[in-house]
């Protein structure tokens, strides 16, 4: 290992890093077709490590707006933002996954997950994860938030930001420890940067996530947010917009 205490990279350690990289360069690049299409998300064990499967999937940011301004300095507010944390992240990964979602990373103050082969008819996968977002913002108005308040705690305000299209699922990482899945492509770069044009309390769609929505939710309760979100389509070089979705559940009565 390199010597802590001096400020010069041993030659020993420079070259046993070459051998590392070149060996794991190797590996990778003799893998035949190590993204082959699919239509179901893999589990971390459905895959070897450096493969991936190429399908097509909605993605989705989940971002906290403004946590980190609350109060985090003491042992009892740490604790407190803890059990915030653990009580919101809780029942939106239960969500996620109860309309057949997979939940990449939790990123302290949000979480990315994506919806891919869908196996009701009738039903897009957009549609689906609409239907999650839906699902998250009335869990936290009408559950999550007023446990809160009741604690003198201030409620949750979130963004949800989601975008369709081809991306690569794959595992990368070190081989026998930290390794994951993560989602690869332009669809997730596009939500991901997203969330610096959504406002709190929001969920903001791409324009091939608009597209996969039935007509009557977009009739009803999309607007458009931006037309100049800084994509453009490929092909045609017209610009990418995106939309904001203003609609929501209605409680059921219990």
């Amino acid at each position: 290992m390199p010597n802590p205490s001096s400020q010069e990279l041993t030659s020993a350690y420079f070259r046993a890093q070459i051998g590392r990289v070149i060996g794991t360069l190797d590996k990778i690049t003799a893998r035949p077709n190590p993204a082959p299409s699919g239509r179901v998300i893999p589990e971390a064990d459905d895959i070897a490590i450096h493969d991936g499967r190429r399908l097509e999937a909605t993605v989705m940011f989940l971002d906290i707006c403004k946590f980190s301004s609350r109060p985090c300095e003491g042992a009892d507010e740490q604790m407190a933002v803890v059990q915030i944390l653990s009580l919101f992240f809780t029942e939106m990964i239960r969500i996620i996954e109860d309309h057949g979602g997979f939940v990449e990373k939790n990123t302290g103050d949000g979480l990315m997950a994506y919806f891919a082969q869908n196996n009701l008819p009738g039903i897009t996968i957009q549609q689906r994860a609409l239907s999650c977002a839906l699902t998250m913002f009335s869990a936290a108005e009408n559950i999550i938030n007023p446990l809160l308040v009741r604690s003198n705690i201030a409620p949750l305000q979130f963004r949800i930001c989601m975008d369709h299209g081809q991306i690569t699922v794959a595992k990368v990482g070190a081989a026998r420890r930290f390794n994951g899945i993560v989602a690869v492509g332009t669809t997730a770069n596009i939500a991901s940067k997203m969330l610096a044009v959504a406002q709190p309390e929001t969920i903001l769609l791409g324009d091939m996530m608009r597209q996969g929505l039935p007509q009557e939710w977009v009739r009803q309760y999309v607007e458009l947010e931006t037309a100049n979100s800084g994509w453009v389509y490929r092909q045609s070089n017209a610009p990418y917009p995106f939309w904001r979705y203003f609609g929501r559940w209605k409680v059921p009565a219990i």
